[in-house]
């Protein structure tokens, strides 16, 4: 399902964690809202992995997807993305099998290879003491992609070495894997391997053209994709109006200020953020990031909207809205939803808890 607008329109969520509440709130609140833009015709619904990080709580995509799939009828749902450094590809694959199984289908796999967490995490995840690096990220992919079922009609050509591992039940299902970057060397690689492209906007707002330009410049048809595919993250907020999506997204902006001091917090309640005093560096970083956002009361919205599909020419936008109040949170996505002109299926579940 298309908007009048001409692209898909589906969700990225990492369970913010508010100050006085906890990351199990969170998490059953991102459930919550699954329903509500399953019920609103979104078309997707990732999770982001992060680790270490108390404001964040989609530490586990892959169980997440899962609740969040058993929970919904419509979406497809999956990571965006798993961050491949930190897993072996051989766990990843038998991971999303399973859900492929369970809901085929409707599974998605993005991957990306930064570790989404800081150095010292990182090194616990992956088990390791020397330096990081993704120096062999392609290869990986590469592995990962090898251990599901070739799409319809196509046949892998196993490597020596490679025959002898079966990820069950993955080598009975053929899952779509995305490539996640914020850069050009994210685009090229998914342009190289044929993979579909998801850019990270919400937090690298300024190189999105550039790496959109040269992942389709570069793209080679492959097995997977034919031609090539992207999405591109993007925070939002859209309210009543333009001064109440500005207030509600305002703790966006003071836990952005609140990092450049070292600070590693929950995310400030709205009554918080309005007093927060920044500097004038502290300002001037938060313009460059959420000005490119889009944030605002519906005709702002439809109008931020339509200019940014147009100047990325994305197949999808995938909004990420961090409002405190879950009800107004819900209420942005279908704010949100009737600006774009997204159909809503009339037989979808109802979001009850």
């Amino acid at each position: 399902m298309t908007t009048e607008l001409g692209f898909r329109l589906s969700v990225l969520d990492t369970a913010p964690v508010w100050q006085g509440s906890t990351a199990t709130v969170s998490l059953r609140n991102t459930i919550r809202l699954a329903r509500a833009v399953d019920r609103l015709g979104y078309h997707r619904f990732w999770l982001a992995e992060h680790h270490n990080m108390p404001a964040l709580s989609t530490s586990s995509p892959a169980i997440l997807a899962g609740q969040i799939a058993a929970a919904t009828t419509r979406l497809r749902v999956g990571a965006g993305g798993v961050m491949l450094p930190n897993h072996p590809p051989l766990v990843v694959a038998e991971q999303f099998g399973t859900l492929a199984a369970l809901h085929p289908g409707r599974i998605d796999l993005g991957v990306g290879r930064a570790p989404g967490t800081d150095p010292l995490t990182a090194r616990a995840l992956r088990r390791q003491t020397g330096p990081l690096g993704g120096n062999d990220f392609p290869a990986q992919i590469q592995e990962l992609m090898r251990y599901f079922a070739p799409p319809a009609g196509t046949a892998h050509v196993l490597e020596p070495g490679h025959g002898t591992v079966s990820a069950v039940p993955a080598a009975e299902h053929s899952v779509p894997v995305w490539l996640l970057g914020s850069s050009g060397y994210s685009a090229q690689l998914a342009a190289a391997l044929g993979l579909p492209f998801a850019y990270a906007h919400h937090f690298s707002p300024h190189g999105t053209t550039a790496a959109l330009d040269a992942y389709r410049a570069e793209f080679r048809p492959s097995e997977y994709l034919a031609e090539p595919y992207t999405i591109v993250s993007v925070f939002c907020g859209v309210a009543e109006d333009d001064e109440r999506a500005a207030r509600l997204s305002d703790p966006l902006r003071v836990i952005t200020a609140r990092s450049l001091r070292g600070q590693n917090p929950y995310f400030p309640s709205v009554d918080e953020a309005a007093r927060f005093s920044y500097t004038a560096e502290e300002r001037a970083v938060v313009d460059q990031m959420y000005a490119p956002q889009i944030f605002g009361g519906p005709e702002t919205a439809r109008q931020r909207v339509t200019e940014f599909a147009k100047a990325t020419g994305a197949d999808e936008l995938m909004m990420l809205s961090v409002i405190q109040d879950h009800d107004e949170r819900v209420r942005s996505y279908e704010l949100l939803a009737e600006v774009t002109g997204l159909g809503s299926p009339a037989d979808a579940p109802s979001d009850a808890a």
